[in-house]
Protein backbone atom coordinates (compact mmCIF):
# COMPACT_ATOMS: atom_id res chain seq x y z
CA UNK A 1 0.00 0.00 0.00
CA UNK A 2 1.26 3.55 -0.52
CA UNK A 3 2.87 5.27 2.42
CA UNK A 4 0.43 7.24 4.61
CA UNK A 5 1.27 10.02 7.02
CA UNK A 6 0.50 9.50 10.71
CA UNK A 7 -2.51 11.80 10.41
CA UNK A 8 -3.80 9.94 7.35
CA UNK A 9 -3.33 6.56 9.02
CA UNK A 10 -5.30 7.82 12.05
CA UNK A 11 -8.09 9.00 9.79
CA UNK A 12 -8.24 5.62 8.01
CA UNK A 13 -8.29 3.74 11.33
CA UNK A 14 -11.03 6.00 12.70
CA UNK A 15 -13.12 5.49 9.58
CA UNK A 16 -12.60 1.73 9.74
CA UNK A 17 -13.54 1.67 13.41
CA UNK A 18 -16.69 3.68 12.76
CA UNK A 19 -17.65 1.35 9.90
CA UNK A 20 -17.13 -1.69 12.14
CA UNK A 21 -19.29 -0.22 14.89
CA UNK A 22 -22.00 0.71 12.39
CA UNK A 23 -21.96 -2.80 10.96
CA UNK A 24 -22.63 -4.31 14.40
CA UNK A 25 -25.60 -2.03 15.17
CA UNK A 26 -29.18 -2.55 14.02
CA UNK A 27 -29.95 -0.56 10.91
CA UNK A 28 -32.90 1.08 12.62
CA UNK A 29 -33.50 2.00 16.26
CA UNK A 30 -35.75 -0.45 18.08
CA UNK A 31 -37.68 -0.15 21.35
CA UNK A 32 -36.26 -2.32 24.10
CA UNK A 33 -37.55 -3.55 27.46
CA UNK A 34 -36.47 -5.51 30.50
CA UNK A 35 -38.81 -8.43 29.93
CA UNK A 36 -41.83 -7.43 32.00
CA UNK A 37 -44.57 -9.82 30.85
CA UNK A 38 -47.28 -7.16 31.12
CA UNK A 39 -45.33 -4.23 29.64
CA UNK A 40 -42.71 -5.77 27.33
CA UNK A 41 -41.23 -2.47 26.12
CA UNK A 42 -41.10 -0.79 29.52
CA UNK A 43 -37.71 -0.19 31.13
CA UNK A 44 -34.38 -0.57 29.38
CA UNK A 45 -31.34 -2.83 29.82
CA UNK A 46 -27.71 -1.85 30.17
CA UNK A 47 -27.75 0.76 32.91
CA UNK A 48 -28.94 1.48 36.43
CA UNK A 49 -30.35 4.94 37.13
CA UNK A 50 -29.09 6.52 40.35
CA UNK A 51 -30.75 9.94 40.19
CA UNK A 52 -33.01 12.19 38.11
CA UNK A 53 -32.82 15.96 38.02
CA UNK A 54 -35.95 17.27 36.30
CA UNK A 55 -36.31 20.94 35.38
CA UNK A 56 -39.74 22.15 34.22
CA UNK A 57 -40.92 25.59 33.16
CA UNK A 58 -44.66 26.20 33.37
CA UNK A 59 -45.79 29.40 31.65
CA UNK A 60 -49.21 29.65 33.24
CA UNK A 61 -51.33 27.57 30.84
CA UNK A 62 -51.99 23.85 31.21
CA UNK A 63 -52.83 23.40 27.53
CA UNK A 64 -49.35 24.07 26.17
CA UNK A 65 -46.05 22.18 26.49
CA UNK A 66 -43.62 22.90 29.31
CA UNK A 67 -39.95 23.51 28.54
CA UNK A 68 -37.91 20.84 30.28
CA UNK A 69 -34.41 19.57 30.97
CA UNK A 70 -34.00 16.07 32.38
CA UNK A 71 -30.59 14.97 33.63
CA UNK A 72 -30.13 11.29 34.40
CA UNK A 73 -27.18 10.03 36.45
CA UNK A 74 -26.67 6.32 35.98
CA UNK A 75 -24.06 3.57 35.84
CA UNK A 76 -23.69 1.20 32.92
CA UNK A 77 -24.16 -2.49 33.66
CA UNK A 78 -22.99 -3.65 30.23
CA UNK A 79 -21.22 -2.07 27.23
CA UNK A 80 -23.55 0.27 25.36
CA UNK A 81 -23.46 1.52 21.79
CA UNK A 82 -26.95 2.94 22.07
CA UNK A 83 -28.91 4.02 25.11
CA UNK A 84 -32.66 3.54 25.15
CA UNK A 85 -34.83 5.77 27.30
CA UNK A 86 -38.58 5.57 27.70
CA UNK A 87 -40.08 8.85 26.45
CA UNK A 88 -43.04 10.03 24.44
CA UNK A 89 -45.40 13.01 24.26
CA UNK A 90 -42.68 15.61 24.00
CA UNK A 91 -40.25 17.12 21.49
CA UNK A 92 -36.57 16.33 22.03
CA UNK A 93 -34.31 19.26 21.20
CA UNK A 94 -30.90 17.89 22.11
CA UNK A 95 -29.18 15.08 24.00
CA UNK A 96 -25.73 15.00 25.61
CA UNK A 97 -23.97 11.96 27.06
CA UNK A 98 -21.20 12.65 29.55
CA UNK A 99 -20.96 16.21 28.28
CA UNK A 100 -20.73 15.33 24.58
CA UNK A 101 -23.55 16.00 22.13
CA UNK A 102 -25.21 12.76 21.04
CA UNK A 103 -27.49 11.79 18.19
CA UNK A 104 -30.98 10.51 18.87
CA UNK A 105 -33.95 8.87 17.20
CA UNK A 106 -37.32 7.57 18.30
CA UNK A 107 -38.67 4.03 18.11
CA UNK A 108 -42.15 3.38 19.45
CA UNK A 109 -42.18 5.06 22.86
CA UNK A 110 -38.38 4.89 23.20
CA UNK A 111 -35.86 7.67 22.74
CA UNK A 112 -32.77 5.95 21.30
CA UNK A 113 -29.58 7.87 22.04
CA UNK A 114 -26.39 7.39 19.99
CA UNK A 115 -23.31 8.44 22.00
CA UNK A 116 -20.10 9.36 20.18
CA UNK A 117 -18.44 6.07 21.10
CA UNK A 118 -19.02 2.77 22.80
CA UNK A 119 -19.46 3.13 26.55
CA UNK A 120 -17.93 0.31 28.65
CA UNK A 121 -19.66 -1.44 31.52
CA UNK A 122 -19.32 -0.18 35.06
CA UNK A 123 -18.78 3.52 34.37
CA UNK A 124 -20.76 6.64 35.34
CA UNK A 125 -23.25 7.88 32.78
CA UNK A 126 -24.81 11.34 32.66
CA UNK A 127 -27.53 11.88 30.08
CA UNK A 128 -28.95 15.37 29.61
CA UNK A 129 -32.10 15.70 27.50
CA UNK A 130 -33.53 19.08 26.55
CA UNK A 131 -37.15 18.58 25.61
CA UNK A 132 -40.74 19.65 26.03
CA UNK A 133 -43.27 17.95 28.28
CA UNK A 134 -46.74 18.02 26.79
CA UNK A 135 -49.83 17.88 29.03
CA UNK A 136 -52.32 18.05 26.17
CA UNK A 137 -52.68 14.32 25.48
CA UNK A 138 -55.65 12.21 26.52
CA UNK A 139 -56.22 12.44 30.26
CA UNK A 140 -57.03 8.74 30.67
CA UNK A 141 -53.65 7.64 29.33
CA UNK A 142 -51.75 8.99 32.33
CA UNK A 143 -48.87 11.38 32.75
CA UNK A 144 -49.82 14.99 33.28
CA UNK A 145 -53.32 15.58 34.65
CA UNK A 146 -54.83 18.98 33.87
CA UNK A 147 -56.60 20.51 36.87
CA UNK A 148 -58.86 23.54 37.10
CA UNK A 149 -55.89 25.70 38.10
CA UNK A 150 -52.81 23.89 36.79
CA UNK A 151 -51.27 20.44 36.61
CA UNK A 152 -50.56 17.30 38.61
CA UNK A 153 -49.13 13.89 37.72
CA UNK A 154 -50.66 10.41 37.54
CA UNK A 155 -47.95 8.13 36.15
CA UNK A 156 -49.11 4.64 37.14
CA UNK A 157 -48.47 2.17 35.66
CA UNK A 158 -46.42 3.12 32.61
CA UNK A 159 -46.93 6.86 32.14
CA UNK A 160 -43.89 8.47 33.76
CA UNK A 161 -42.24 8.56 30.36
CA UNK A 162 -45.15 10.65 29.08
CA UNK A 163 -43.73 13.43 31.26
CA UNK A 164 -39.94 12.99 31.29
CA UNK A 165 -37.31 10.68 29.73
CA UNK A 166 -36.60 7.82 32.09
CA UNK A 167 -36.06 4.15 32.71
CA UNK A 168 -39.77 3.86 33.37
CA UNK A 169 -40.06 0.66 35.36
CA UNK A 170 -40.40 0.31 39.16
CA UNK A 171 -37.48 -2.14 39.21
CA UNK A 172 -35.11 0.82 38.67
CA UNK A 173 -35.75 3.17 41.60
CA UNK A 174 -33.71 6.36 41.93
CA UNK A 175 -33.46 9.64 43.82
CA UNK A 176 -35.27 12.65 42.35
CA UNK A 177 -34.71 16.39 42.26
CA UNK A 178 -37.42 18.64 40.81
CA UNK A 179 -36.74 22.26 39.78
CA UNK A 180 -40.02 23.78 38.67
CA UNK A 181 -40.42 27.37 37.48
CA UNK A 182 -43.94 28.81 37.49
CA UNK A 183 -45.65 32.22 37.65
CA UNK A 184 -45.47 33.86 41.05
CA UNK A 185 -49.20 33.38 41.69
CA UNK A 186 -48.88 29.56 41.52
CA UNK A 187 -47.71 27.16 44.23
CA UNK A 188 -45.48 24.23 43.30
CA UNK A 189 -45.15 21.12 45.45
CA UNK A 190 -43.37 17.87 44.59
CA UNK A 191 -42.25 14.62 46.19
CA UNK A 192 -39.73 14.94 48.98
CA UNK A 193 -38.65 18.02 50.90
CA UNK A 194 -38.28 21.62 49.73
CA UNK A 195 -34.64 22.64 49.32
CA UNK A 196 -34.94 26.07 47.73
CA UNK A 197 -37.18 28.74 46.29
CA UNK A 198 -35.96 31.71 44.27
CA UNK A 199 -37.95 34.51 42.68
CA UNK A 200 -36.88 36.08 39.41
CA UNK A 201 -39.20 38.76 38.11
CA UNK A 202 -42.64 37.33 37.40
CA UNK A 203 -41.71 33.69 38.09
CA UNK A 204 -40.46 31.56 40.97
CA UNK A 205 -38.36 28.40 40.85
CA UNK A 206 -39.19 25.76 43.46
CA UNK A 207 -36.78 22.91 44.23
CA UNK A 208 -37.61 19.60 45.93
CA UNK A 209 -35.53 16.48 46.59
CA UNK A 210 -36.47 13.01 47.73
CA UNK A 211 -34.59 11.49 50.65
CA UNK A 212 -35.44 7.95 49.57
CA UNK A 213 -35.33 6.26 46.15
CA UNK A 214 -38.54 6.32 44.17
CA UNK A 215 -40.08 4.54 41.19
CA UNK A 216 -40.89 6.74 38.19
CA UNK A 217 -44.57 5.84 38.40
CA UNK A 218 -44.73 7.52 41.83
CA UNK A 219 -43.36 10.93 40.79
CA UNK A 220 -45.57 13.90 41.64
CA UNK A 221 -45.47 17.60 40.79
CA UNK A 222 -48.43 19.86 41.60
CA UNK A 223 -48.71 23.33 40.08
CA UNK A 224 -51.73 25.44 40.94
CA UNK A 225 -53.54 28.05 42.98
CA UNK A 226 -52.92 26.00 46.10
CA UNK A 227 -52.46 26.35 49.82
CA UNK A 228 -50.08 24.10 51.74
CA UNK A 229 -51.57 23.13 55.11
CA UNK A 230 -49.04 21.84 57.62
CA UNK A 231 -49.58 19.64 60.64
CA UNK A 232 -47.59 17.07 62.64
CA UNK A 233 -47.85 13.28 62.59
CA UNK A 234 -46.40 10.63 64.89
CA UNK A 235 -42.81 11.14 66.11
CA UNK A 236 -42.91 14.71 64.81
CA UNK A 237 -43.41 13.59 61.20
CA UNK A 238 -44.09 16.61 58.94
CA UNK A 239 -47.51 16.32 57.29
CA UNK A 240 -48.29 18.75 54.46
CA UNK A 241 -51.52 18.80 52.52
CA UNK A 242 -51.83 20.63 49.20
CA UNK A 243 -55.35 21.88 48.58
CA UNK A 244 -57.06 24.34 46.21
CA UNK A 245 -57.04 27.61 48.15
CA UNK A 246 -60.75 28.13 47.61
CA UNK A 247 -61.55 24.72 49.13
CA UNK A 248 -59.26 24.74 52.16
CA UNK A 249 -62.03 24.89 54.75
CA UNK A 250 -64.28 22.40 52.93
CA UNK A 251 -61.69 19.59 52.96
CA UNK A 252 -60.15 20.23 56.38
CA UNK A 253 -62.62 17.97 58.17
CA UNK A 254 -61.12 15.02 56.29
CA UNK A 255 -57.45 15.94 56.07
CA UNK A 256 -57.07 16.58 59.79
CA UNK A 257 -57.61 12.83 60.26
CA UNK A 258 -54.33 11.91 58.58
CA UNK A 259 -52.13 11.96 61.74
CA UNK A 260 -54.42 9.45 63.46
CA UNK A 261 -54.44 7.28 60.35
CA UNK A 262 -50.63 7.34 60.34
CA UNK A 263 -50.59 6.27 63.99
CA UNK A 264 -52.95 3.39 63.24
CA UNK A 265 -50.82 2.17 60.33
CA UNK A 266 -47.66 2.35 62.42
CA UNK A 267 -49.30 0.11 65.03
CA UNK A 268 -49.91 -2.46 62.28
CA UNK A 269 -46.59 -2.54 60.41
CA UNK A 270 -44.07 -0.20 62.00
CA UNK A 271 -42.70 3.27 61.47
CA UNK A 272 -43.72 5.34 58.45
CA UNK A 273 -40.91 4.88 55.89
CA UNK A 274 -40.45 8.37 54.37
CA UNK A 275 -39.46 11.95 55.17
CA UNK A 276 -42.99 13.42 55.16
CA UNK A 277 -46.54 12.67 54.06
CA UNK A 278 -49.55 14.53 52.82
CA UNK A 279 -52.64 14.60 50.64
CA UNK A 280 -52.75 16.40 47.30
CA UNK A 281 -56.32 17.48 46.52
CA UNK A 282 -56.67 18.08 42.78
CA UNK A 283 -59.65 19.78 41.15
CA UNK A 284 -59.94 17.27 38.33
CA UNK A 285 -61.64 13.99 37.45
CA UNK A 286 -59.39 10.98 36.95
CA UNK A 287 -61.62 8.17 38.15
CA UNK A 288 -59.02 7.06 40.70
CA UNK A 289 -56.79 8.13 43.57
CA UNK A 290 -53.04 7.45 43.49
CA UNK A 291 -50.30 6.73 46.03
CA UNK A 292 -47.64 9.09 44.65
CA UNK A 293 -44.73 8.88 47.08
CA UNK A 294 -45.11 11.12 50.18
CA UNK A 295 -47.95 13.05 48.47
CA UNK A 296 -50.99 10.94 47.60
CA UNK A 297 -53.21 12.27 44.80
CA UNK A 298 -56.97 12.57 45.43
CA UNK A 299 -59.79 14.01 43.37
CA UNK A 300 -61.41 16.96 45.11
CA UNK A 301 -64.85 15.46 44.72
CA UNK A 302 -63.98 12.59 47.09
CA UNK A 303 -63.98 15.15 49.91
CA UNK A 304 -66.68 17.53 48.69
CA UNK A 305 -69.36 15.27 47.17
CA UNK A 306 -71.72 14.44 50.03
CA UNK A 307 -72.92 11.32 48.24
CA UNK A 308 -69.74 9.53 49.36
CA UNK A 309 -70.36 8.07 52.84
CA UNK A 310 -67.86 8.93 55.57
CA UNK A 311 -66.62 5.35 55.95
CA UNK A 312 -65.80 5.20 52.25
CA UNK A 313 -63.83 8.46 52.18
CA UNK A 314 -61.71 7.53 55.15
CA UNK A 315 -61.10 3.98 53.93
CA UNK A 316 -59.81 5.33 50.59
CA UNK A 317 -57.48 7.66 52.48
CA UNK A 318 -56.08 4.72 54.43
CA UNK A 319 -55.75 2.66 51.24
CA UNK A 320 -53.42 5.23 49.67
CA UNK A 321 -51.58 5.73 52.95
CA UNK A 322 -50.94 1.98 53.26
CA UNK A 323 -49.35 2.07 49.81
CA UNK A 324 -46.53 4.20 51.21
CA UNK A 325 -45.29 0.99 52.85
CA UNK A 326 -46.63 -1.47 50.27
CA UNK A 327 -45.78 -0.35 46.73
CA UNK A 328 -43.79 2.81 47.43
CA UNK A 329 -41.17 1.84 50.01
CA UNK A 330 -41.33 -1.84 48.98
CA UNK A 331 -41.84 -1.64 45.22
CA UNK A 332 -42.73 -4.52 42.89
CA UNK A 333 -39.97 -6.22 40.93
CA UNK A 334 -42.33 -6.66 38.00
CA UNK A 335 -45.88 -5.56 37.28
CA UNK A 336 -47.08 -9.13 37.83
CA UNK A 337 -46.24 -8.49 41.51
CA UNK A 338 -48.96 -5.81 41.60
CA UNK A 339 -51.01 -7.96 43.98
CA UNK A 340 -48.45 -7.22 46.70
CA UNK A 341 -49.23 -3.50 46.34
CA UNK A 342 -52.99 -3.51 45.93
CA UNK A 343 -53.72 -6.59 48.02
CA UNK A 344 -51.96 -5.10 51.03
CA UNK A 345 -53.46 -1.63 50.61
CA UNK A 346 -56.93 -3.19 50.36
CA UNK A 347 -56.18 -5.40 53.37
CA UNK A 348 -55.33 -2.45 55.62
CA UNK A 349 -58.21 -0.41 54.23
CA UNK A 350 -60.54 -3.27 55.25
CA UNK A 351 -58.82 -3.69 58.63
CA UNK A 352 -59.16 0.02 59.36
CA UNK A 353 -62.83 -0.05 58.41
CA UNK A 354 -63.35 -3.00 60.75
CA UNK A 355 -61.61 -1.21 63.62
CA UNK A 356 -63.33 2.15 63.21
CA UNK A 357 -66.63 1.67 61.40
CA UNK A 358 -68.13 -1.62 62.53
CA UNK A 359 -67.59 -3.32 59.18
CA UNK A 360 -66.42 -6.90 59.91
CA UNK A 361 -63.42 -8.03 57.87
CA UNK A 362 -64.73 -11.59 57.71
CA UNK A 363 -67.94 -10.50 55.99
CA UNK A 364 -65.98 -8.60 53.35
CA UNK A 365 -63.63 -11.54 52.77
CA UNK A 366 -66.51 -13.99 52.48
CA UNK A 367 -68.09 -11.75 49.88
CA UNK A 368 -64.75 -11.65 48.01
CA UNK A 369 -64.52 -15.43 48.20
CA UNK A 370 -67.93 -15.80 46.57
CA UNK A 371 -66.74 -13.69 43.62
CA UNK A 372 -63.15 -14.91 43.48
CA UNK A 373 -63.53 -17.54 40.74
CA UNK A 374 -65.34 -15.02 38.54
CA UNK A 375 -62.56 -12.46 39.09
CA UNK A 376 -59.88 -15.03 38.27
CA UNK A 377 -61.65 -16.05 35.10
CA UNK A 378 -61.97 -12.43 33.99
CA UNK A 379 -58.52 -11.12 34.92
CA UNK A 380 -56.26 -14.04 35.74
CA UNK A 381 -55.10 -15.19 39.19
CA UNK A 382 -53.62 -12.60 41.58
CA UNK A 383 -49.92 -13.15 40.79
CA UNK A 384 -50.39 -13.92 37.10
CA UNK A 385 -52.75 -11.17 35.95
CA UNK A 386 -53.85 -10.98 32.34
CA UNK A 387 -52.29 -8.19 30.31
CA UNK A 388 -54.26 -4.94 30.15
CA UNK A 389 -56.44 -4.36 27.14
CA UNK A 390 -54.75 -2.56 24.24
CA UNK A 391 -55.03 1.18 24.74
CA UNK A 392 -56.57 0.67 28.20
CA UNK A 393 -53.61 0.28 30.55
CA UNK A 394 -55.77 1.18 33.53
CA UNK A 395 -57.68 -2.08 32.98
CA UNK A 396 -54.81 -3.86 34.74
CA UNK A 397 -56.32 -2.53 37.98
CA UNK A 398 -59.20 -4.94 38.35
CA UNK A 399 -61.01 -6.65 41.28
CA UNK A 400 -58.67 -9.64 41.44
CA UNK A 401 -55.71 -7.41 42.41
CA UNK A 402 -57.77 -5.57 45.07
CA UNK A 403 -60.19 -7.63 47.15
CA UNK A 404 -59.13 -10.78 45.30
CA UNK A 405 -55.57 -10.29 46.53
CA UNK A 406 -56.58 -9.15 50.02
CA UNK A 407 -58.39 -12.50 50.15
CA UNK A 408 -55.00 -14.22 49.71
CA UNK A 409 -53.71 -12.38 52.77
CA UNK A 410 -56.79 -13.36 54.75
CA UNK A 411 -56.23 -17.00 53.77
CA UNK A 412 -52.58 -16.72 54.81
CA UNK A 413 -53.54 -15.32 58.22
CA UNK A 414 -55.99 -18.17 58.61
CA UNK A 415 -53.25 -20.64 57.68
CA UNK A 416 -50.37 -19.39 59.87
CA UNK A 417 -52.24 -17.54 62.65
CA UNK A 418 -52.62 -13.89 63.58
CA UNK A 419 -49.34 -13.54 65.47
CA UNK A 420 -47.18 -15.04 62.72
CA UNK A 421 -48.98 -12.97 60.10
CA UNK A 422 -48.33 -9.79 62.06
CA UNK A 423 -44.62 -10.63 62.37
CA UNK A 424 -44.45 -11.35 58.64
CA UNK A 425 -45.95 -7.99 57.70
CA UNK A 426 -43.56 -6.01 59.87
CA UNK A 427 -40.56 -8.02 58.72
CA UNK A 428 -41.55 -7.65 55.05
CA UNK A 429 -41.60 -3.84 55.07
CA UNK A 430 -38.44 -3.69 57.19
CA UNK A 431 -36.41 -6.17 55.16
CA UNK A 432 -37.27 -4.65 51.76
CA UNK A 433 -37.49 -0.97 52.67
CA UNK A 434 -36.38 1.36 49.84
CA UNK A 435 -35.99 -1.56 47.45
CA UNK A 436 -37.86 -3.99 45.23
CA UNK A 437 -39.32 -7.36 46.05
CA UNK A 438 -41.10 -10.08 44.12
CA UNK A 439 -43.79 -12.61 44.87
CA UNK A 440 -41.14 -15.30 45.37
CA UNK A 441 -39.56 -13.13 48.10
CA UNK A 442 -42.88 -12.93 49.93
CA UNK A 443 -43.43 -16.68 49.70
CA UNK A 444 -39.91 -17.31 51.00
CA UNK A 445 -40.26 -14.93 53.94
CA UNK A 446 -43.72 -16.24 54.86
CA UNK A 447 -42.32 -19.77 54.93
CA UNK A 448 -39.49 -18.67 57.21
CA UNK A 449 -41.84 -16.95 59.62
CA UNK A 450 -44.27 -19.88 59.62
CA UNK A 451 -41.46 -22.41 60.08
CA UNK A 452 -42.68 -24.55 57.17
CA UNK A 453 -42.72 -24.54 53.39
CA UNK A 454 -45.78 -22.63 52.14
CA UNK A 455 -45.00 -23.00 48.44
CA UNK A 456 -47.93 -25.31 47.74
CA UNK A 457 -50.30 -23.07 49.68
CA UNK A 458 -49.28 -20.00 47.69
CA UNK A 459 -49.27 -21.84 44.36
CA UNK A 460 -53.00 -22.41 44.66
CA UNK A 461 -53.89 -19.00 46.02
CA UNK A 462 -51.68 -16.96 43.73
CA UNK A 463 -51.61 -18.92 40.48
CA UNK A 464 -54.66 -21.20 40.47
CA UNK A 465 -57.54 -20.62 38.10
CA UNK A 466 -59.87 -21.81 40.88
CA UNK A 467 -59.92 -20.43 44.40
CA UNK A 468 -58.65 -22.98 46.96
CA UNK A 469 -60.70 -23.90 50.05
CA UNK A 470 -60.51 -21.22 52.74
CA UNK A 471 -58.67 -22.41 55.87
CA UNK A 472 -61.05 -22.37 58.83
CA UNK A 473 -64.11 -21.88 56.63
CA UNK A 474 -64.84 -25.15 54.82
CA UNK A 475 -68.39 -23.98 54.15
CA UNK A 476 -67.36 -21.01 51.99
CA UNK A 477 -68.16 -21.43 48.30
CA UNK A 478 -67.12 -19.43 45.25
CA UNK A 479 -69.71 -18.90 42.55
CA UNK A 480 -68.71 -20.40 39.22
CA UNK A 481 -68.10 -17.78 36.51
CA UNK A 482 -70.89 -17.35 34.00
CA UNK A 483 -70.34 -19.12 30.69
CA UNK A 484 -69.21 -16.75 27.94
Amino acid sequence: MPFLSRRSRAAVLAAASAALVAATLPADPVPLGIGDPLFPHLGNPGYDVLAYDIGLTYKGRNDEPLDAVTTIDARTTEPLDRINLDFTRGTVRSVAVNGLRAGFETAGEDLVVRPTGRIPAGVPLRITVRHTSDPTGEQDSGGWVRTADGLAMANQADAGHRVFPSNDHPADKAYFTFRVTAPNDRTVVANGVPTGRSRNGESTTWTYRTEHPMATELAQVSIGDSTVVRRTGPHGLPVRDVVPTADRDRVETWLKRTPAQLEWMERQVGRYPFENYGVLVADTETGFELETQTLSLFEKRLFTDTRFPAWYVESVMVHELAHQWFGDSVSPQSWSDLWLNEGHATWYEARYTEDHMDAPLEARMRNAYIRSDTWRAAGGPPARPAAPKPGQKISLFRPVVYDGSALVLYALRQEIGHDAFGRLERLWVHKHRDSNAATADFVRLASQVAGRDLTAFFDGWLYGTKTPPMPGHPDWRSTAPAAS
